[in-house]
């Protein structure tokens, strides 16, 4: 999800940090040579931490080659700071990894976009007006599904993104087909195909669709069609682990929708409550090659790829601009100064990151905050890609 596009998941645990918190951090960035083409970058990573966020850290990758900068802290508890090669947990950004699963598959002829969800998943999209014969693989990677986002019940958030709920639960394995039960309990958003809402849902039942299709975990299927041949080292499908690889800092959250109380560390957590809609583990370098790799077309013929940039408007959520569009898993946005960029964010406890690409995949940026309260992502994508 981006910055505009929120889900249940970030707004649940948005909130901002103290004053003495930001008076502490602010001034931690790291130094980088003069003239280096990413000041704007270095500034707006800093103004996240002078807005509250404990730790930032970005990578860049253009044709001068791979830039990296920090500014905060990674742990609260020892004043360790953030560094380049943190791993992180990615949120939604798992998202662009399954769809391109998914478009592979396609290409090979083992399934379709315009197949059914009933056809793949016989009766698990059913009740309360959901009906799996009438939505397609295609509405459920671009969010024209109208089904419901499992993050969004409100007990569900209650039990996995509150203090009281979280702090009991943090450790318990969530089965896919329960997240989809939950979404089932409640009426659809629209009639497939008619609009577009945000569903986390939807790649939930897009990670059991890959593995009815190939017989192996979504995870796997992520594993060897793509983090092996691009040799993502720092990226992982963590399943039900609970911890975040080393090298990584701590992960923070309020836990509340409110702006007081105490931070919590939240960098343990079972992430089988968030599946194929945003499980996975990576860094910044990684998410840079990823994307790059995909809109130059490593990845995916020509015609999956025009189909995953394929957007269909956006305009009904609440904040999102003209020039936004989703594709398959891909998320299109025009820049203030007219660049337009690809890629996703990703919003997990703790954790808040986005990663985008120019069309040709010669200019990418991934950056993370170690707190999901605060700070402002989209100033750092519009200072890299348009200076200032």
């Amino acid at each position: 999800m981006t910055a505009r596009v929120r889900t249940a998941l970030a707004a649940a645990t948005a909130v901002a940090l103290t004053t003495a918190l930001t008076a502490s951090l602010a001034g931690t960035a790291t130094a980088a040579p003069p003239g280096d083409g990413h000041a704007a970058t270095r500034r707006a990573l800093q103004a996240a931490v002078a807005d509250g966020v404990p730790g930032a850290t970005a990578t860049a990758r253009d044709g001068r080659g791979t830039w990296t900068a920090t500014a905060g802290v990674g742990d609260l508890e020892t004043g360790e700071p953030r560094t380049a090669r943190d791993r992180y947990r990615v949120g939604s950004i798992t998202k662009t990894f399954v769809a391109t699963v998914l478009l592979q598959l396609a290409a090979e002829g083992r399934l379709s976009l315009d197949d059914t969800v009933e056809e793949w998943l016989p009766g698990l999209v059913r009740g309360n007006g959901h009906d799996g014969t009438r939505i397609t693989l295609r509405h459920l990677l671009n969010h024209t599904s109208g089904v419901y986002s499992y993050t969004a019940d409100e007990e569900f958030a209650r039990t996995y993104f509150l203090a009281d709920g979280f702090l009991r639960h943090r450790y318990d394995t969530v089965p896919p087909e329960r997240l989809v039960a939950v979404a089932m309990s409640h009426r659809p958003d629209f009639a497939p195909g008619t609009s577009w809402s945000y569903s986390n849902t939807n790649y939930v039942l897009a990670g059991l669709v890959v593995e009815k299709a190939t017989g192996r975990p979504w995870g796997e299927e992520v594993r060897r069609r793509i983090i092996a041949p691009l040799g993502l080292r720092a990226t992982s499908v963590p399943g039900t682990r609970v911890t975040v690889p080393a090298p990584s800092g701590r992960a923070y959250s309020k836990l509340a929708p409110t702006t007081a109380g105490p931070s919590h560390d939240v960098t343990e957590l079972n992430p089988s409550i968030a599946a194929a809609a945003g499980e996975m583990i990576s860094d910044s370098a990684d998410l840079t090659r990823f994307y790059s790799a995909l809109l130059r077309g490593r990845l995916l013929p020509p015609a999956q790829l025009a189909e995953m940039t394929a957007a269909v408007p956006t305009g009904g959520a609440a904040g999102t601009g003209e020039g936004e569009g989703y594709g398959l898993g891909l998320m299109k946005r025009e820049l203030d100064c007219g660049v337009t960029v690809w890629g996703h964010g990703g919003g997990i406890h703790g954790s808040s990151s986005e990663a985008v690409t120019t069309a040709d995949g010669r200019h990418a940026l991934a950056l993370n905050f170690n707190g999901d309260w605060s700070g402002d992502s989209e100033a750092v994508i519009e200072a890299e890609f348009c200076g200032g």
